[in-house]
């Protein structure tokens, strides 16, 4: 799976490489203890400042996802993908499972009509 970089994207370049590592992280695409591109080779292959590319990989080392290993590059930490995934998990319900919730609730159904509700949806999903 190759980066998706969207130059007429608003967001910041360093951004997008942060947040399609997550992605690959969450997918289970990249496991702990694999190697991620060097700045160098983001540079190269996207075409972008070197200091980019470091600013999006130095977040994902600051939020404990990638670990540096001097002289041999940058790895996904080992316990990344349950790190990522309890953070989004908690996002999730405060961001939109909780707002959800809250507008069934206004609309007069109980919480076992929501529940039934989200079964189902599950149910119907390919």
């Amino acid at each position: 799976m190759e980066v998706v970089v969207d130059f007429s994207s608003q967001t910041p370049i360093y951004l997008q490489i942060a947040e399609d590592i997550r992605q690959r992280i969450i997918a289970g695409t990249l496991r702990g203890g694999d190697q991620v591109m060097s700045t160098t080779q983001y540079a190269t292959t996207y075409r972008i400042n070197p200091a980019t590319a470091n600013k999006g990989l130095t977040m994902l080392v600051e939020e404990g996802l990638l670990e540096k290993r001097r002289g041999i590059g940058m790895f996904i930490a080992d316990d990344a993908h349950e790190r990522l995934t309890s953070v989004r998990r908690a996002e999730y319900r405060d961001a939109i499972l909780s707002p959800a919730i809250s507008s069934g609730l206004l609309l007069g159904l109980t919480p076992d009509q929501l529940i039934d509700l989200v079964t189902q949806l599950v149910k119907d999903l390919p």
